[in-house]
């Protein structure tokens, strides 16, 4: 089938005829070279045609030039893959081969697209390895040990379970050791390495075999190449070299080391060079004639230009200067005028203070510049002194107040020339400080405290008196102006008690303790004095204990439940000394079941259990509480106050209670009057009860008035007559007792007012004797 692309083919096939020629064709990837991929004929009327191939996209040798031939009228143009195809979908699937056919003065260029399909029944090697010279790969002689260098399999293959092995033999002699191939196909470095095998060649032969008849076989050329030619550097720039002019010939001046492989030196510059050489290979510079300064005074100053270049690639290169100066020996060390440095100074001297000055001069060269430096001794690296212009000054503060400083400055000023070698003299330094009394004593305002019952000589305490100046805290210890209550020691600041103390009389004591420094100055007669203040206060003694009012008490208590109750307020004192009113209040018997408890002076009876109130019982505590005075002092003085409390559970009736309090010596027994006044106050409870109870009393009474209204069975009307009769007795109860009760009964006082359930009658009640008054 001819397919028609453009006006010019229509030309063109005026002339001549294209005879099925597809524009897009198909391979498998198992064609071998030389394989015939594609064949088509056309006819040429009267001229001799060509068919050319232009260009292979991607480019690649796979494919032939296309071949012509005539048979009958007929030319034939066959395309063939070259002896180095290789082809592989993997790796490219999709070539264009561009064409271009002529006849006569008709040309036409068109394009055959080669599309490569995989064959998953052909097993291939890598192309390098399976081509017939056998794949060759250059690696260097640094490679890592074991290193992977070339894949044999193809992408794919790996995990199809294909195994490979070098079956040519590998002869120590000849190989740094054996090459391996591992289970992913990729050939491996010996595990000695390829150092020192540069520019041998290894041969590897290498069987693959894929499932079960499947094998292909190849060759693998291995070179090892040197390692390439680095740039060519020095590292580092080279600094000045200084010699000295009774240098002998062939001394090493420096040595200059460049990168690079296989490098070589010269000298560029100065040329000749006369008085220096440098070795060709191993790059040190040397002297070759002598260096007498006052003979050739132009070899003071050398500048070398010094080249590094590769020996086989001498292009590949670099450049350095390197200066040599030749110096005058020396002979003569400075000389300086005093040979010796001695001053005495106090501590307090100004910093920048001259202390001495000094000139040295070198013999070999009257001009030449020295060099001072100031070298500390005792104490090591001081920076009390320096040295500024030959002039020694003092730096700093020089302190005699810390340990062992105050004693003498020992140092040294070395003096060195510039000459070769170098020479030095060593001026001694010795400075003697001298202390100065600079800081008053001082103490802290402090408090003691003692009790007036203290003997006499009894320690109150210390002053303690601080003094900068060293030896520090020296100092002693007076009194100014003190009464002869007190003393205090004069080396330790103690103070002591020297008579007796009345807290009644005096409390409070002020005292002026002066403090007087001691040899903290080259003139033993200069002191310097402090003062601070201490405050004595004398502590009370007690002597009486507390007495309470009354010292017992019987009291009846209602208890509420779920409440607490002020029972009780202890009042006590101690009558000769009216001033104390701190007293401590404890329960220390009496109280079982942790009923009582105390908030300061007040006694509160605790009720916070809920019982049911017909559990309760009337109970008797008797309550012994310790009142001590209370305070810092000490001894703590107590005595016992007897509280018995009457407790009475709260019913219906709550009992407004005065208690009328008498006191009495603790050795008679109190009289207490109680006046009681009761009413009639139902709690919440009593009231729910009472109206529950009603409402069922008024529902049973419509019952019955019901069941009477209806005509009942004769049955019925038995046990309702039966049920009346036993019942009528307990409703006439209180119409019976009325009579009986006592003659009294009027002075009672009832609580409150109730009602019969049964009769509908009202009464008062009392709750203490049980008595009714009908209504």
């Amino acid at each position: 089938m001819v397919l028609l692309r453009s006006p010019a083919l229509l030309l063109v096939l005026a002339v001549f005829e294209f005879h099925c020629l597809p524009w897009s064709i198909h391979i498998s990837e198992s064609q071998q070279p030389g394989t015939v991929f594609q064949s088509f004929s056309f006819n040429c009327s009267f001229y001799i045609p060509t068919l050319k191939l232009l260009s292979v996209m991607p480019p690649t040798t796979f494919f032939n030039p296309p071949s012509l031939t005539r048979w009958k009228g007929v030319y034939r143009a066959e395309m063939t893959l070259s002896s180095s195809s290789q082809l592989d979908a993997l790796v490219v699937n999709h070539y264009t081969l561009q064409l271009q056919y002529t006849c006569g003065n008709y040309v036409l260029a068109e394009p055959l697209f080669v599309n490569v399909h995989r064959d998953l029944s052909h097993i291939r090697c890598a192309s390098r390895f399976a081509s017939p010279a056998g794949g060759v790969i250059q690696v260097q002689e640094t490679v890592t040990p074991g290193a992977q260098l070339h894949i044999l399999l193809l992408p794919g293959l790996e995990p199809q379970g294909a195994q490979m092995r070098i079956t040519s033999a590998q002869d120590p002699p000849y190989f740094p050791g054996p090459f391996s191939i591992d289970r992913l196909g990729w050939l491996c470095a010996p595990s000695q390495g390829l150092r020192g095998q540069a520019k041998k060649v290894f041969q590897l032969q290498v069987l693959l075999n894929f499932g079960v008849n499947g094998s292909c076989h190849g060759m693998l050329v291995v070179k090892v190449l040197p390692v390439p030619s680095r740039q060519v550097s020095f590292p580092k720039q080279y600094q000045n070299r200084t010699i000295l002019e009774d240098t002998v010939p062939g001394s090493k001046v420096t040595e200059v080391k460049a990168k690079g492989f296989d490098v070589r030196y010269e000298i560029l510059s100065p040329v000749p060079c006369l008085f220096f050489s440098i070795g060709r290979v191993d790059g040190i510079v040397r002297t070759t004639a002598p260096l007498e300064l006052t003979l050739t005074p132009g070899v003071a100053v050398t500048r070398l230009r010094v080249r590094a270049f590769e020996r086989l690639w001498p292009w590949v290169s670099d450049e350095l200067e390197l200066t040599v100066e030749v110096g005058k020996v020396n002979r003569w060390p400075p000389r300086c005028y005093p040979a010796m440095l001695l001053t005495q100074v106090p501590e307090d001297v100004p910093v920048g203070t001259v202390l001495n000055a000094f000139t040295c001069t070198d013999p070999d060269s009257a001009g030449s510049p020295l060099d001072y430096q100031l070298l500390f001794q005792t104490p090591p690296d001081s920076g009390s002194l320096c040295l500024q212009n030959r002039v020694l000054e003092v730096n700093d503060t020089l302190d005699c107040d810390t340990p062992g400083a105050c004693s003498q400055h020992a140092a040294s000023i070395l003096v060195l020339d510039d000459g070769h070698p170098r020479m030095s003299t060593e001026v001694p330094v010795l400075v003697v400080v001298t202390p100065v009394n600079e800081f008053s004593p001082a103490c802290k305002p402090t408090t003691f405290r003692v009790l007036e019952d203290a003997k006499p000589h009894t320690p109150l305490g210390s002053v303690v008196g601080t003094d900068r100046d060293y030896p520090h805290d020296s100092v002693e210890y007076y009194l100014s102006g003190s009464p002869t209550t007190f003393a205090v020691d004069r080396v330790s600041g103690e103070v002591f008690l020297l008579g007796p103390l009345d807290y009644e009389l005096r409390r409070l004591y002020r005292l002026t303790v002066l403090l007087i420094d001691q040899g903290q100055d080259q003139d033993p007669n200069h002191h310097l004095t402090g003062s601070c203040t201490i405050t004595i206060e004398v502590e009370d003694v007690n002597e009486h204990t507390p007495m309470c009012e009354p010292p017992f008490q019987e009291l009846t208590i209602h208890t509420l439940l779920g409440r607490s109750v002020e029972v009780a307020k202890m009042s006590c004192r101690i009558p000769q000394e009216p001033l104390r009113q701190a007293f401590s209040y404890s329960i220390i018997g009496g109280n079982s079941q942790s009923r009582f408890s105390l908030q300061g002076a007040v006694l509160i009876h605790n009720d916070l259990m809920l019982r049911p109130f017909w559990l309760e019982k009337p109970q008797t505590y008797e309550l012994l509480i310790r009142v001590a005075d209370a305070g810092p002092i000490t001894p703590h003085l107590s005595t016992t106050a007897t509280v018995i409390a009457h407790l009475v559970p709260w019913r219906t009736t709550t009992v407004a209670m005065s208690t009328h309090q008498a006191t009495v010596p603790s050795s008679v027994t109190p009289l207490l009057v109680m006046n009681t006044e009761t009413f009639w106050e139902p709690e919440p409870w009593f009231v729910v009860v009472l109206t529950v109870t009603s409402v069922l009393s008024l529902l049973a009474m419509g019952w019955l008035l019901r069941r009477w209204t209806q005509a009942p069975s004769k049955p019925a009307l038995a046990l309702l007559s039966n049920s009346i009769q036993g019942t009528e007795p307990s409703m006439k109860v209180p119409r019976r007792e009325m009579p009986q009760v006592p003659s009294n009964l009027t002075s009672l006082h009832f609580d409150g007012r109730a009602q019969d359930s049964r009769t509908g009658r009202e009464y008062l009640f009392n709750t203490d004797t049980g008595a009714r008054r009908w209504l």
